[in-house]
């Protein structure tokens, strides 16, 4: 008996061995983020992108269908070329079965159509054009944080409602400014106010005195900023120091993040209206996540980071259910699944690739009303998803039947 039970107990942990040295052999399940690591985005995505996917992989368990997953990152420079080269190396040569993030809209573009030629998923958080859902739509494209028509629609609808009915426009001169420039326009055309003109600033701009001057002659009682990052964070700087402000003009951005407020300051910031789809002290989910991740990156969590979380979590969940990483089934699933987590309460990734979610309308705080740094927003109102994103019905991808 006794040598049975020694036997089996052998042939066990034989099993379990091979099993083990199985895992082994099978190569790694790799996820590659195209981040801006360097220039103007990179407090917005790049190394905190890259940590969120890292924190992601490891709660989810570090393995997938008895493979390990390897998270890879890759810096873009802000060049829409580099982002196709890399997707295509990383799809071609690295065998990267998803890209996470890509930062900044001319370089996601660029990216989406290398991953769409190839089938493969492409789930972008940093980038907002709306071009990403309409006309560059892809069967296995997610756009999963924010875009410019949500911005937009947000933020432009609660300033006219408010009495800031005429505009002018500061925009940066590549596809995300030129959509959130047209969006917002809409919106406030739409709600009554006017748009007395813009005028387009190259990527990376250090000196916005021209710009601003022309904005102020405008009189208009709101410059919209359609940038982001440090374009958005000089604008409002440069802005306080001509008196602009203080002259009685409103300056919105219309795309802001937390590390911007934090850059620019709540002196210089304060009473800046803003949407966001996430922020690190909204309830005691938020920030329990926000707390693990300040003790890695020594910075909350802004939006884009926060959305690469939940989206690699969201799409690993869907890998193990599927039995597979093959893109179709995987997709498939993901998109019949809620997404529920610190991120988004029932949020829903639709046909066009659009996950929709709340979007949060928030007034950047006094000096005297901040708890110390990183406590910047307080919220003004929570936006339902159907009414903050475009409807399908408005929708110009070719998947969307109509």
């Amino acid at each position: 008996m006794k040598h049975t039970l020694s036997g089996i107990f052998a042939a066990a942990f034989a099993l379990s061995a091979s099993a083990a040295a199985q895992a082994q052999d099978k190569p790694p399940l790799k996820i590659g983020g195209i981040l801006d690591m360097s220039s103007l985005y990179a407090d917005i995505t790049g190394p905190g992108s890259e940590t969120a996917a890292k924190m992601a992989v490891e709660d989810f368990g570090g393995e997938v269908l008895g493979r390990k997953i390897q998270v890879l990152a890759a810096d873009h420079l802000n060049k829409a070329d580099l982002s196709a080269n890399i997707a295509r190396d990383m799809l071609d040569n690295q065998g990267v079965e998803m890209i996470y993030d890509v930062a900044a809209s001319a370089t996601a573009l660029a990216a989406g159509e290398i991953a769409k030629a190839r089938n493969k998923i492409i789930m972008f958080n940093g980038p907002g054009s709306i071009r990403l859902t309409n006309e560059a739509c892809a069967p296995y494209t997610i756009h999963y944080v924010f875009d410019t028509y949500g911005q937009a629609n947000v933020t432009g609808l609660a300033a006219v409602k408010s009495g800031l009915d005429s505009w002018f426009f500061l925009t940066a001169d590549y596809a995300f400014g030129q959509d959130l420039e047209k969006d917002t326009s809409a919106v406030v055309t739409k709600t009554g106010g006017k748009v007395l003109g813009a005028v387009r600033h190259p990527l990376n701009t250090s000196d916005f005195s021209s710009f601003l001057l022309q904005a102020q002659a405008s009189k208009a009682k709101v410059i919209g900023l359609a940038n982001a990052g440090g374009d958005t964070v000089n604008g409002i700087k440069q802005a306080a120091e001509f008196g602009i402000t203080k002259g009685g003009q409103k300056v919105s951005p219309l795309l802001a993040f937390v590390s911007d407020i934090d850059s620019i300051g709540l002196e210089t910031a304060q009473g800046l209206l803003l949407a966001e789809a996430f922020y690190w002290d909204l309830n005691d989910d938020t920030r329990a996540f926000s707390k693990r991740f300040m003790e890695r990156t020594k910075r909350v969590p802004t939006s884009a980071q926060a959305g690469v979380y939940s989206s690699v979590m969201h799409y690993l969940k869907a890998v193990k259910a599927a039995g597979t990483t093959d893109s179709a089934a995987v997709i498939k699933v993901m998109k019949e699944t809620p997404i529920n987590d610190f991120f988004a309460k029932n949020g829903k990734i639709r046909e066009d690739g659009r996950m929709i979610h709340d979007m949060y309308l928030f007034e950047v705080k006094k000096p005297s009303e901040s708890k110390g740094r990183w406590d910047d927003y307080k919220l003004l109102a929570t936006v339902p998803g159907n009414e903050a994103f475009q409807s399908l019905e408005q929708s110009r991808c070719p998947l969307v039947k109509k």
